[in-house]
């Protein structure tokens, strides 16, 4: 099967997908969508594909298998209610939209059209991450006491000058919902591998948290740029999550899973703790393939290519996507959570 795609939004976030589509065998880039006509033709030059100033028109003309959704956070409900109407696919970048409801709203269209919408989490694809999770369900930790992710992130105000980073209406947050949503997301994936729990029901079960604005001021970001949350999970695992662009330099994102009979920790792209009660043969490699002299167990790269190939390979064979709606909507509905705990300062509970 040969897979026709189109991106709607053509910017940093639309050219990568371009760049992973271009990586697969089966599948080819037909059209992009932009408003702004310098950046589409750009695009279309560059890429090899033909430019729209409007995703409708685009779909029309182009009948597409699949649209991926590369607009800014708050402009993702409109394309994907477009794709659905055209009986088109869809694969959406991080986060599916920037609240519950216009997710839901999402899901009531594609289901109604009978079409896909699925997620992109390409770090779920990291290597390091799938063995850290295989470990879970295999309940090498044994009982879980910890499952914890940190982003401590800098950006400069430049950053969100005339940009919709950092705005209400088209980031819907700031440092948790836009910079951290990938550690939202791979935390509660790891933690959850261990869980029996319904198809859409979110591993977390509590969040208690703060955020506020520390280190941009004035008209540069209209939303936090720090966060920090307590999360109880439904087994009983305790664990936090920080998200932030304020702080000066900046560190590597940080993942830590751990119980009675084993931890791991990872710092960046390396396993920087992989130790276990119960050794195994099999951890002298992981630590070498994984730790700070490891060749990172082959990652693809692009990393949202191997996103691309889940998703195009559950479509040809009409199986359920791992990374369906269902799925990708839980780390939105943790933030949501967050911001309400810090706005009413009391613990959320997420619904079961």
């Amino acid at each position: 099967m040969n897979h026709q795609i189109a991106i709607a939004g053509v910017g940093s976030a639309g050219r990568t997908h371009a760049r992973a589509i271009a990586t697969l065998d089966d599948a080819e880039l037909v059209a992009g969508s932009c408003r702004t006509e310098s950046k589409g033709e750009a695009f279309a030059a560059e890429f090899d594909c033909s430019y729209y100033t409007d995703t409708a028109a685009m779909l029309d003309a182009e009948a597409p298998d699949v649209l991926a959704v590369c607009t800014p956070s708050g402009a993702h409900l409109t394309p994907t209610l477009a794709a659905a109407e055209h009986g088109v696919d869809v694969l959406c970048e991080k986060p599916l939209e920037i609240t519950t409801e216009r997710i839901d709203r999402m899901v009531a269209a594609c289901e109604t059209a009978d079409v896909r919408l699925g997620g992109i989490f390409q770090r779920r694809y990291t290597p390091m991450l799938g063995v850290i999770r295989d470990a879970v369900t295999e309940g090498r930790f044994g009982t879980l006491s910890v499952a914890s992710a940190h982003v401590p992130w800098w950006r400069d105000d430049d950053y969100y000058e005339d940009a919709w980073q950092g705005t209400r209406d088209l980031d819907g947050g700031g440092a948790l919902i836009n910079q951290s949503i990938h550690a939202v997301d791979a935390i509660q994936w790891l933690a959850g591998a261990g869980m029996d729990l319904a198809p859409g029901v979110n591993p977390v079960a509590e969040v208690f948290a703060f955020t506020d604005t520390r280190a941009h001021e004035g008209d540069h970001i209209e939303v936090e740029d720090t966060a920090v949350a307590t999360l109880r999970y439904r087994d009983g695992t305790l664990g936090q999550i920080l998200a932030a662009t304020s702080m000066f330099p900046g560190s590597e994102m940080e993942f830590r899973i751990a119980g009675r009979d084993g931890t791991a920790e990872t710092r960046g792209g390396d396993l920087s703790t992989w130790r276990f009660r119960r050794e195994r043969a099999s951890d002298t490699d992981v630590r070498a393939r994984f730790g700070p002299e490891g060749d990172g167990g082959d990652a693809p790269a692009p990393l949202e290519a191997a996103n691309y190939r889940a998703f195009l390979d559950a479509r040809a064979a009409g199986e359920r996507f791992a990374l369906d709606h269902s799925e990708a909507r839980k780390a939105v509905e943790i933030v949501e959570a967050i911001y309400e705990s810090a706005a009413t300062n009391a613990p959320v509970s997420l619904p079961e």
